[in-house]
């Protein structure tokens, strides 16, 4: 089976002001996943705060994340960098260090033209020498990929999933179908934005890219599975349960809330990186709300 399906959970990476990792906080919550049963660890994705770090601090949590789960559980690494050779580095890092898969999202101060995010991919791709996922993130990069580039990039070594914004009409089926029609059979199409999961994974995406998997491994799971099987009653349920957080998800951000939660369950309090502010306290009280309500 694809690498790049089922439940993907993202973690935070525990830090201090400094951008210093703590490893082994880090290592505590890749193990959670792992015990959970999810699908793959996606480590220093958006959720991760890859952006804030530095290209040693992202080598140290590698390395810890990949110790912490002993290859119990894949580890997709994200190696988003504002220039090609910095990203190229990083992939050659995380094949070191271990990993098993690449996520890579077309990160630029500068618009980038088409042709300068193939050519990007291309080096990334070649260099990391892992299965690759093209991380659709046109909310932080402000890059949109068309599906004729996306066309074009799958057809590239190692290019093997791409990880998606939810559709702005909100039809999953249609642009599942727009995007098979045009890659290969084995290429795995998945979604990120968390309370489009349930619709995503019962339309048919291979994959949830998932914020709060990466601290509520076993809910998430749950969801997963049952849109997964075709279980539309309990996929919905589920996701019902979850729409406290996915309102303050979309409220305050799923970055800043996921800090919260990961305060209110006991496992570390952290900040997000500045500028990045925590949620207000008014919002903490709605979260630990939330949290209590999806535990009920």
């Amino acid at each position: 089976m694809s690498l790049f399906h089922g439940l993907s959970a993202f973690p935070i990476t525990p830090a201090d002001p400094s951008g210093r990792v703590d490893t082994d906080a880090l290592a505590q919550f890749v193990g959670r996943v792992q015990t959970a049963g999810a699908d793959s660890i996606g480590l220093l994705g958006s959720t991760g705060a890859y952006a804030f770090l530095t290209r040693d601090e992202r080598r140290r949590a590698v390395e810890a994340a990949i110790a912490g789960v002993g290859g119990k559980i894949p580890v997709i690494v994200g190696v988003g960098a504002l220039r090609t050779d910095e990203a190229v580095a990083l992939a050659r890092d995380a094949k070191a260090a271990g990993a098993d898969g690449l996520l890579l999202a077309p990160v630029s101060y500068m618009p980038l033209f088409e042709d300068e995010v193939y050519a990007h991919f291309a080096a990334v791709a070649e260099a990391g020498q892992l299965p690759l996922c093209i991380y659709n993130n046109p909310g932080t990069t402000k890059f949109l990929f068309s599906t004729a580039l996306i066309a074009r990039l799958a057809q590239l070594p190692n290019i093997r999933a791409i990880k998606m914004p939810l559709p702005s009409h909100g039809d999953f089926a249609a642009e599942i179908a727009d995007m098979r029609a045009v890659t290969p059979a084995d290429f795995s199409i998945g979604y990120s934005g968390d309370w489009g999961a349930a619709a995503a994974l019962l339309a048919g995406a291979d994959a949830w890219y998932s914020v709060i998997g990466g601290l509520l491994p076993v809910p998430a799971l749950a969801l997963t599975q049952a849109a997964q099987s075709g279980n539309r009653v309990e996929a919905e349920r589920l996701d019902q349960a979850f729409q406290p957080l996915w309102a303050l998800f979309r409220e305050h951000g799923s970055f800043r809330v996921m800090y919260a939660i990961a305060a209110i369950l006991g496992l570390g309090d952290y900040a997000p990186p500045r500028p990045v502010m925590p949620v207000p306290d008014e919002a903490f009280d709605k979260v630990r709300a939330a949290l209590s309500g999806l535990s009920a």
